[in-house]
C-alpha cells in the first residue's frame, strides 16, 4: 500500500482532556468537503492537527489500471488534498495540517491514519466512480470497523449551534463511552444532555416485561440515568448536564428528533468479539440516514452488552444484537 504522507507545523501539545487529533476522510464531493470544514472546527476546539485522508483505492485495482491511470489517480488525490488544506487555511489560518494519500482501500486507510485515540470525520455521502472515498457504504463502514470515534457529518454544518451535546445512553454502565461525550460538550461549550429513549410496549407478553411492571420499569431508567449524570457531574465538575428519559414507540425516530436541536448526537456502538455480527443495528443505521446533526458512534468496551440490551428488557437507544 502506497502513502504519501506531506506534514504540515506541528505546534506545542495543548490539554484536549481526552479528546484525541482528529482525521478526516476528502473525495471532492460538497459532503466530504463540509465533513473537513466540521473536522477543522473539530480540531481547532480541540486544539490538536487536522489530518485530511484522500484514499484512491488503485491497489484493489491494479490488476487492470494502467500505470497511467494508476497515476492519474495518485496526482488528482494530490491536488484534492492541497485544495482542501487551502480551504481549511482560509477559515482556520492558526491550524496544523497534514496530508495523506493512500492508493489502499478507504475505511482501512482512514482506520490507520486515526491510531488508537483519534477521531475520524466523514461525509455521509460521497462521490461514485474509480476515486471514491465517501460513499454511504464507506461511511457506515468506517463507523461499523473502527476502533476509535467516528463521526458522520449530517445537516447543515453553519447553522446556528443547539448549545447541547446529546447522548443517547440507558445508565451507570454507559459512563465510560458517555465521558467522551462530556468532553465533547466541553469543546462546543455546551451543555451535556443525556437522553434515555425506551419502547414500553416493545417485549409486552414476554417474560421480560409485563405491562403492570411498565410503571417499574420507566422509573428504574429514571434511577439509572440520574445515577449516570451524577457520575459524569462528578467527573466534570463545570459541566452542565440535564437528564430526560422517554418512552416510544420509535426509538430512532425520538432520536433524530433530538437531533434537530443538537450540536453533536452521541451513540455508543457494540463491537462484537473477534469482529464476527454486526456492529451497527437498525437504530444506528436509521440515525445515521436521517439525523440533522453530526452524529458520532463510539465504540463500547468489550465488556458492556450489546445494543439495546437491558437487564429489565426495555429498549434502549440501540436495539438488541443477536
Amino acid at each position: 500500500m502506497n502513502h504519501d504522507t506531506t506534514r504540515g507545523p506541528v505546534g506545542p501539545a495543548a490539554e484536549t482532556g481526552g479528546l484525541g487529533p482528529v482525521v478526516a476522510g476528502v473525495d471532492g464531493s460538497v459532503q466530504a468537503r463540509s465533513a473537513a470544514l466540521w473536522a477543522a472546527a473539530e480540531a481547532d476546539r480541540r486544539r490538536r492537527p487536522l489530518h485530511l485522508v484522500h484514499a484512491s483505492g488503485t491497489d484493489d485495482r491494479a490488476l487492470y489500471a494502467s500505470a497511467e491511470t494508476v497515476e492519474k489517480a495518485r496526482e488528482a488525490g494530490r491536488d484534492l488534498l492541497v485544495e482542501t488544506a487551502e480551504l481549511v487555511e482560509e477559515r482556520f489560518p492558526d491550524l496544523p495540517v497534514t496530508k495523506e494519500y493512500s492508493s489502499g482501500e478507504a475505511v482501512t486507510a482512514l482506520r490507520e491514519a486515526a491510531g488508537a485515540d483519534g477521531t475520524i470525520v466523514v461525509g455521509s455521502r460521497g462521490l461514485g466512480g474509480f476515486g471514491a472515498l465517501l460513499l454511504g457504504s464507506v461511511g457506515l463502514g468506517v463507523a461499523a470497523r473502527a476502533k476509535v470515534p467516528v463521526i458522520i457529518v449530517r445537516g447543515d454544518h453553519e447553522r446556528p449551534g443547539g448549545g447541547a451535546v446529546v447522548a443517547a445512553v440507558r445508565g451507570t454502565d454507559d459512563l465510560p463511552w458517555a465521558r467522551y461525550a462530556a468532553r465533547e460538550a466541553e469543546a462546543h461549550k455546551a451543555e451535556l444532555r443525556l437522553l434515555t429513549v425506551w419502547a414500553p410496549l416493545s417485549h409486552v407478553g414476554t417474560a421480560a416485561v409485563l405491562l403492570d411492571d411498565i410503571d417499574e420499569v420507566a422509573r428504574d431508567r429514571v434511577r439509572e440515568t440520574g445515577r449516570l449524570a451524577d457520575a459524569l457531574r462528578a467527573d466534570f465538575p463545570d459541566l452542565t448536564v440535564t437528564t430526560e428519559v422517554e418512552g416510544s414507540r420509535s426509538v430512532p425516530g425520538l432520536l433524530v428528533e433530538a437531533s434537530h436541536h443538537a450540536d453533536l448526537l452521541v451513540l455508543g456502538a457494540h463491537r462484537p468479539p473477534f469482529g464476527i455480527g454486526r456492529s451497527l443495528g437498525h437504530v444506528t443505521h436509521a440515525v445515521l440516514h436521517h439525523a440533522h446533526c453530526p452524529v458520532a458512534i463510539v465504540p463500547r468496551t468489550a465488556a458492556e452488552p450489546a445494543d439495546g440490551e437491558a437487564a429489565d428488557g426495555a429498549a434502549a437507544p440501540a436495539e438488541r444484537e443477536e
